[in-house]
């Protein structure tokens, strides 16, 4: 008995192969099997084709038709396998049980839709109680080969990260994602059918990584349905960060802030990011770039620039240096973005549309398409800049591949030209055997992986919570963008002052979040258009996708999308205007403890606007009151890291002053992060 065969669905074998070829084969003639002593099973159809296929995964396939790779035959072999092995099961005690094996399939059955073959296995209600984890190296070995194992041991001696999520009744197939690929054992047991989203060849080495990253999450956190965890590596291996130069970056931006450092600190900036990138620090040369688009912004006079931001960033890189460099070290992997810094290109993709954001930076727009990928559960950025001031209306029109942004927002993609980095920005290749196509889209965002479709907004917040701390978290592209189904919209208010439109949200449970956008130039129609959709006027609110965060401790969701009957709604591509009266909401004051902390907190960005050399004559008393206001509110260890700053202030100018103002902000951060 194949059992192998027996365990894959139509959803396993259309990521093996594609949808289309599945649901093409479940309409072929069935034809008659046959199965050798080893496990191979024949199969021959009335119109001339021969199909064998052996023990090992569909590489092994084999079918005169002349097709390159799996075809439709060798789809139709494994259909009807698993109808006759479903029939052989369902005869009651006495009948005539003859093996798959001894007998042709009933011509009956070359009518039947692929859905309904694949129902049997489909219908298993529980996943086994099995893990990858307990493939040996030896098998894995003789599927990889000793090359690609020797490429794994590389990849796992200088330690990775990677993300574990166990089989569950809603999701049957356990999977790994990794840097550059995320990995799906479609079958238990068997290496033969793992489904990697790289190009077939290319990084198979990542099938290793995923057992062992399994390996450690089995050890160390049983049970749990989904985990983050470090594998392999050495602690602390080094003298140091490598981060010696963002950090002296980091110290003149204290020193003398944003409001006196001109041009000739870019040769600077540019050595420093030729040195982060030439030793594949990831997340600090992310950073650094940061830090020198602020700087940029504010000699621009652009509203971009934000001292809290530049500080943000000023202290992010401390963060890192820190968390890999003390005797209890965090793997260097996470925290510097060492494990995989390499472009990734993808097989045959299918990426479903979950609305843009349009962005504003001077006279530059940026467009970012929020494009999730089923079958590795995430969620994918395309961005496109273009020189101008064109609003969101007017860029909607714009040329991208083989379409427009509009319809890219809107729509569901099928490409063989993906290219996704480590940090899940994804580019489309370009040239004449590149595909990519592009279809309307109906908004069935609840087909999505249940990882990223909220029904649950209780659980989004428990989920945010568990997040590392964010001053040390992995840079990636969209991490939090998600998929919320929604019940009903309790209120919708605008805050004239901060040109800002909240909506309280419910989900199926109960539950709420605030949906929150606020008005920019670059997207006039955000807000009216948002409102419109919030209040019912283009159909049932089904969904909103966003990017989740956490906001005196409710969930908020920044919009990107959202489905209104069938039809997929973008707000920033909406041009200006609307009919409809937006409520004004009464002053929106934070609460004491958030209010004390974001008014501390933009006092010390002052230091990396001014710098510690020019701060006004009277920062010291302002300094001395924020600490007595976080005391009284029982804030005592922020108090104290900003009391600490102070008295570093009182004494000669060094280096720990910095330290001392670092430590205060991270807190301040922290604070609110958990707030």
């Amino acid at each position: 008995m194949r059992t192998d065969l027996l365990g894959l669905t139509a959803d396993s074998l259309a990521a093996l192969t594609n949808r289309g070829l599945v649901k093409r084969a479940g309409k072929e003639a069935a034809p008659e099997l046959r199965t050798d002593a080893d496990g191979t099973v024949h199969g021959s159809f009335s119109d001339g084709p021969a199909t064998t296929l052996p023990p090992g995964g569909l590489d092994l396939a084999r079918c005169t038709c002349g097709a390159v790779g799996a075809c439709r035959h060798v789809i139709g072999v494994i259909l009807a396998y698993q109808r006759l092995s479903a029939e052989a099961a369902s005869m009651p005690p006495g009948a005539d049980t003859t093996p798959v094996e001894a007998g042709p399939a009933p011509a009956k059955a070359h009518t039947a839709p692929a859905e309904a073959h694949t129902a049997p296995a489909e219908a298993a209600a529980e996943p086994p109680p099995w893990s990858p984890g307990q493939l040996t190296d030896e098998e894995l070995t003789a599927k990889l080969g000793a090359r690609l194992m020797a490429a794994a041991r590389r990849t796992a001696k200088a330690g990775f990260t990677a993300r574990v999520r166990r089989a569950t009744s809603a999701d049957p197939v356990p999977q790994v994602e990794l840097a550059t690929a995320t990995v799906r054992f479609l079958v238990p047991g068997d290496l033969g059918f793992v489904h990697t989203d790289t190009v077939a060849g290319s990084r198979d080495d990542v099938i290793a990584l995923a057992v062992w990253a399994f390996r450690v999450a089995d050890e160390l956190h049983p049970g749990v349905p989904e985990v983050r965890v470090d594998v392999g590596g050495e602690a602390g291996a080094g003298t140091g960060s490598g981060l010696e130069r963002a950090l002296g970056l980091a110290g003149t931006v204290l020193r003398e802030g944003a409001a006196h450092l001109g041009p000739g600190l870019d040769a600077t900036i540019a050595d420093v990011r030729r040195h982060l990138d030439a030793a594949g620090l990831r997340w600090p040369l992310l950073a650094v770039g940061d830090v020198a688009a602020q700087l940029v912004s504010y000699r621009d006079r652009s509203a971009h620039y934000r001292p809290e931001l530049l500080a943000s960033h000023v202290a992010e890189l401390h963060a890192r240096h820190r968390a890999v460099t003390r005797p209890d070290a965090t793997l260097r992997s996470s925290v510097l973005g060492t494990a995989e810094a390499a472009e990734t290109p993808l097989r045959r993709a299918r990426l479903e549309s979950l609305g843009c954001r349009i962005r504003g930076l001077g006279d530059q727009r940026t467009a970012e398409v929020y494009l999730a990928h089923g079958d590795s559960a995430m969620v994918l950025v395309l961005r496109r800049q273009w020189d101008g001031d064109d609003d969101g209306a007017t860029l909607a029109r714009r040329r991208i591949a083989t379409s427009t942004l509009a319809a890219l927002a809107t729509g569901n993609l099928v490409t063989e030209s993906a290219v996704r980095s480590a940090s899940r920005t994804v580019r489309l290749a370009t040239g004449r055997i590149s595909t990519t196509t592009v279809s309307p889209s109906r908004g069935d965002w609840d087909e999505l992986p249940p990882s990223l479709v909220v029904t649950d907004l209780a659980a989004l917040g428990r989920e945010l919570e568990a997040l590392p701390l964010r001053p040390i978290r992995p840079r990636v592209e969209a991490e939090l963008v998600r998929v919320v189904a929604v019940a009903r919209v309790e209120t919708i208010r605008y805050a004239p002052g901060d040109q800002r439109l909240d909506a309280v949200i419910v989900d199926r449970t109960g539950n709420t979040a605030t949906v929150r956008a606020t008005h920019t130039g670059a997207a006039p129609g955000r807000l009216d258009s948002l409102a419109a959709v919030l209040a019912g006027e283009r159909g049932e609110l089904r969904f909103v996708s966003g990017v989740a965060g956490r906001t005196a401790g409710g969930v908020v969701i920044e919009p990107v999308g959202l489905v209104a009957g069938d039809r997929v709604v973008v707000p920033d591509l909406q041009p200006a205007g609307g009919s409809g009266t937006l409520t004004v909401a009464e002053d929106d004051r934070h609460d004491p403890l958030t209010g004390a902390l974001i008014d501390t907190r933009g006092l010390l960005a002052e230091v990396a606007h001014h710098g510690l050399s020019h701060l006004p004559p009277t920062y010291d008393d302002r300094l001395a009151a924020a600490a007595r206001r976080l005391t009284v509110l029982g804030l005592h260890r922020v108090a104290q890291a900003v009391t600490a700053f102070a008295a570093a202030r009182a004494r000669d100018f060094d280096e720990a002053v910095e330290r001392a103002w670092v430590d205060a902000y991270l807190r301040l951060e922290v604070a609110l992060d958990l707030t």
